[in-house]
């Protein structure tokens, strides 16, 4: 009897340790609304519009609301740091970007899941819950980047 109930709550301590992680990913994605990168999932990325043509669907980067130190960033400076944005990170790529051979003799400038540097007020601007995704034309894409916070600047 005492084997079956230590084997029974050895059994149930995992289950219940990943429950209690499963709900605190579920608190902490409803907690913090504001769409990143490393929060995208499959399925997210899936119920976004699919870009026709040349274009590209580009998440912008958001910029963090505590910098390493622990000083909190004004919501007033995080959201002129959203708009001016000019880093995003590739999530769809249209089927006819980077196609033709005349305009792109190297190739694709970009691939999905690359952080790209585009213009200012480059592209079309979509609000989502949680923020905003850009559909840039291929063009528009000016480089590639390893890490946006290394060009990101604070007002």
């Amino acid at each position: 009897m005492i084997k079956e109930t230590l084997s029974t709550s050895e059994k149930e301590v995992p289950k219940i340790n990943l429950g209690l992680e499963e709900k605190y990913r579920e608190q902490k994605v409803v907690e913090d609304k504001t769409i990143r990168a490393e929060n995208i999932s499959e399925s997210l990325v899936d119920s976004l519009p699919t870009p026709s043509g040349w274009r590209l669907l580009v998440l912008p980067f958001t910029p963090k609301d505590k910098t390493a130190g622990g000083i909190i960033i004004s919501q007033e400076s995080l959201d002129k740091a959203r708009i001016a944005t000019n880093c995003g990170y590739v999530l769809k790529i249209g089927p006819l970007a980077y196609m033709d051979k005349e305009k792109y003799p190297t190739g694709p400038w970009c691939k999905e899941k690359d952080w790209v540097i585009f213009a200012r007020y480059a592209g079309s601007r979509l609000p989502i819950e949680g923020g905003e995704v850009r559909l840039l034309n291929d063009d528009e894409v000016l480089g590639t980047i390893k890490n946006p916070e290394d060009v990101l600047h604070y007002i």
